[in-house]
């Protein structure tokens, strides 16, 4: 059983900075040869490479609009041409657009639904046959608390979120029998640059909703994602993972 990732082959998407750095850098750590998907930031994502290099990891950088199925298949193929395979793919890739709905626009509502869940549906349709064939994988969507427990002002990227998590499970039920399994893992408040447009008054309102009394930081989203990418947890799937400080309790 490796309960380790030595070897294994992961592609990270949005791991340009924040949960997605984080969790490229810790699976490296482990010994997978880690594929930093980024869309837009070259240097945030080849900063995350140097990262990974630098302390002995193996990782290579590949731009792709995940969102773009033609452009996620891209990055799939790529993995497959250069390790032959692939063993866990973490959809991370995400964005914004905080409006309250009598004021979102809808190319802002299209835009999220398009980031954060199309690019999941994206990634996973590229990648589920070369897992199938392989008769191995593990699929780990970071989705958000804001997708189980709603968030005033965030209506668009709550439903893609929320949507994130019914598409999990039923790709969890599909994949099982292949020795896929497929996961969740929903962060609470981590500061990170989605969070940087946020009032003060907000981060407070939201601090004071933290049983935990802190925010969470990048890493600890990273090391849940660690135990869905481990063989360790090969009998779980469908499952969702808050990472939050008790915010949000069912």
């Amino acid at each position: 059983m490796n309960n380790n990732l030595k070897d294994r082959v992961s592609i990270v998407t949005g791991a340009s900075r924040g949960i997605g750095r984080s969790i490229a850098e810790a699976m490296a750590s482990l010994g997978a040869k880690v594929v930093v998907n980024f869309s837009k930031d070259e240097v945030g994502a080849q900063q995350t490479v140097d990262n990974i290099i630098s302390k002995g990891g193996l990782a290579t950088l590949f731009q792709a609009d995940v969102s773009v199925l033609s452009e996620a298949q891209e990055l799939i193929d790529y993995a497959l041409d250069k390790y032959d395979g692939i063993d866990i793919l973490v959809n991370n890739a995400g964005t914004t657009r905080d409006q309250l709905i009598v004021r979102m626009s809808e190319d802002d509502w299209d835009l999220v639904l398009k980031v954060n869940l199309k690019s999941t549906f994206n990634c996973c349709k590229a990648v589920m046959k070369p897992m199938m064939r392989k008769r191995y994988g593990r699929i780990i969507n970071i989705s958000s608390v804001s997708g189980i427990a709603g968030n005033a002002g965030q209506t668009n990227y709550s439903a893609s979120k929320s949507g994130m998590i019914g598409f999990s499970k039923s790709l969890a039920r599909e994949a099982a029998a292949r020795n896929i399994t497929v996961n969740v893992v929903a962060p609470g408040f981590i500061p990170t640059t989605l969070t940087n447009d946020l009032s003060e008054e907000m981060k407070q309102m939201t601090l004071a909703n933290i049983p935990i009394g802190r925010w969470g930081e990048p890493h600890e989203v990273a090391d849940a994602v660690i135990f869905f990418a481990r063989d360790v947890s090969g009998y779980v799937t469908g499952q969702v993972i808050n990472v939050d400080g008790g915010m949000v309790m069912f």
